[in-house]
């Protein structure tokens, strides 16, 4: 398994091949398509993220990893209906999910402002990003308190 570090290092590196913004957008939306989408009994009020201009649902599952050493991780799913912003929360799922409360709520997310996403969106998208990780440490706390 690897770690949250090298997991944002691996994207790190795909976006440092493409100069060009566009490419980079781009890139964010085929990833966006490729998140699988939310089952509908997760698209509720409750699961829509507060501060974000487009719809974000966010759900989170506290589960036994897969990996037989009974550690309890977290399991995000997510979906938008905004293309750019469905990339977004797909990398941040892709770096948060599968790991314990404690590793999502230690993480230093540096990815992003290494990939240029904190320059490169506006400022409500921005805002909607910075809104998915205080969701996504709100849901971490709430397991790391229950535990």
């Amino acid at each position: 398994m690897m770690t949250i570090n090298e997991i944002q290092d691996e994207i790190i590196e795909e976006f440092d091949g493409l100069d060009d913004w566009m490419d980079r957008y781009q890139l964010l939306i085929d990833l966006g398509n490729d998140l699988e989408p939310l089952p509908e009994q997760y698209k509720t009020e409750q699961n829509l993220i507060d501060g974000c201009q487009s719809r974000v649902w966010l759900q989170a599952d506290l589960q036994t990893s897969g990996n037989g050493d009974g550690r309890k991780v977290i399991v995000f799913r997510a979906e938008s209906d905004a293309l750019i912003v469905k990339g977004i929360v797909s990398l941040l799922i892709r770096v948060l999910s599968g790991h314990t409360p404690q590793e999502v709520l230690d993480a230093d997310l540096y990815f992003i402002s290494r990939i240029g996403l904190r320059e490169h969106l506006s400022p409500t998208r921005s805002n909607g990003l910075l809104a998915m990780v205080r969701q996504m440490r709100a849901y971490a706390m709430a397991f790391a308190a229950k535990h």
